[in-house]
């Protein structure tokens, strides 16, 4: 490309005196590498006219071959050489030369206009015929650019591909941390620049400081919910002398609290490091949970689907199910499960025919102890840690789960998992 652009242009189109007058005399001459010269005739003499040295002698001599005054030819042109372009000038006498001609007579360079006055006082014209695209340079400069960028381009593409691959990595790393703040970290070694390494070490700190303020969090609760047992125990103990109607009343209250509390430990127990992974079969999982519910008389059934295969843990799996099946059964009267997946997740989904849920609600039903039912009765209202738990078996699989009304009435929760 360097060579390309240092090179001197080609010759530009130059015409003979002898030939311009030809062409005035109806006898254009024959051109095979330069454009035709053509005439016209005009109202006016062409403007403005060209000065120089050499235009008098130029004017003088087309006089002579046309036979006309000097005072009717004019000669305008903007075709100029450079003054310093000196190899131009020697590539143009030589062609002349080797055409036959002399190397001492006057040539004009297109583009040019040369007019000569008529009886009637109109002007004939003459002038190269204008090109309808590019020149032959420009076409070959074209051409080279062209095959220039075509070869180029694998390696521009490569080129880009390594540079885009640490903000991919980056990509999929912040949406498995959204996911999971216990996900893997990014690997200090990622190909890149300088400036790469920096936003990976950055990436990671963020994502242990994440990881240890969930963890802090999550060991606070499990703390508190243990060591509200000590008090609920005593509690039992004094309420053992008080009437039978009134300890009936606080004994289920009691009751109520050690339910929320082995709840909330159970939460923390799921939500505290992940446990053994191994290949499992999601239909036959669905299967066997609604066989369990119906034999207690659970309207449950699963249907038949294809085979999918994920790495999980079975045991949070069958307590995400679980609860989404009870829940079905609770608020809806039935449920009924299927599985299905595309080209990188799995999806489960459990539908019934309840209510449904309004759609502010479709998120704030997974946060902990949240509850939709006001009631505080353990038969309809629950603990409100359900639909959490589920939420967070699933994002710490790499998945989610979602709520959806369907249209013909009902509600569908829908788990998807990654392959």
């Amino acid at each position: 490309m360097f060579m390309i652009f240092n090179l001197p242009p080609p010759a530009p189109d130059f015409y003979r005196l002898s030939e311009v007058a030809q062409t005035f005399l109806g006898n254009p001459p024959n051109l095979t590498e330069r454009r035709p010269l053509e005439m016209r005739i005009a109202d006016k003499a062409p403007f403005p006219p060209m000065e120089g040295r050499t235009i008098p002698e130029m004017r003088q001599k087309l006089a002579t071959l046309l036979g006309v005054r000097m005072e009717d030819v004019v000669v305008t042109a903007s075709g100029r050489l450079p003054v310093s372009d000196r190899r131009v000038f020697r590539i143009i006498r030589d062609r002349i030369a080797r055409e036959g001609g002399l190397q001492e007579e006057h040539f004009l360079i297109a583009p040019f206009d040369v007019g000569v006055k008529r009886p009637d006082g109109r002007w004939n014209v003459v002038r190269p015929m204008r090109g309808l695209g590019l020149d032959p340079w420009q076409q070959r400069l074209i051409l080279w650019l062209a095959l220039s960028g075509l070869a180029l381009a694998p390696v521009a593409y490569i080129f880009a591909r390594r540079l885009a691959a640490p903000f991919r990595l980056f990509a999929e790393a912040a949406e498995q941390l959204g996911r999971d703040p216990r996900g893997a970290r990014l690997p200090v070694s990622l190909k890149g620049t300088a400036e790469i390494g920096v936003a990976v070490s950055a990436f990671n700190e963020m994502q242990d400081r994440l990881r240890r303020y969930v963890e802090d969090r999550t060991a606070m609760v499990g703390a508190i919910a243990h060591d509200l047992r000590t008090p609920l125990t005593r509690l039992r103990f004094r309420i053992e002398n008080l009437p039978e109607e009134a300890r009936a009343k606080m004994a289920g209250d009691l009751d109520q609290m050690e339910e929320m509390i082995t709840a909330a430990l159970t939460f923390v127990r799921d939500a505290s490091g992940p446990a053994e992974r191994t290949p499992l079969e999601l239909s036959s999982l669905l299967e066997s949970i609604c066989d369990e519910m119906a034999e207690t008389g659970a309207d449950t059934q699963a249907a038949l689907g294809e085979k999918v295969i994920i790495e999980g843990d079975p045991v949070a799996l069958r307590r995400l199910f679980a609860n989404l099946l009870e829940n079905a059964v609770k608020f809806g009267g039935r449920a009924r499960a299927r599985v299905y997946r595309d080209a990188a997740s799995a999806y489960v989904e459990i539908e019934d025919d309840g209510p449904g849920i309004p759609s502010e609600d479709a998120e704030r039903v997974f946060e902990p102890f949240y509850r939709r039912e006001p009631s505080r009765s353990r038969q309809t209202g629950g603990i409100g840690l359900g639909l959490a738990v589920v939420r967070s078996v699933a994002r710490g699989h790499g998945g989610d789960v979602v709520m959806i009304n369907r249209p013909d009435g009902g509600l569908t929760a829908r788990v998807q998992l990654p392959l």
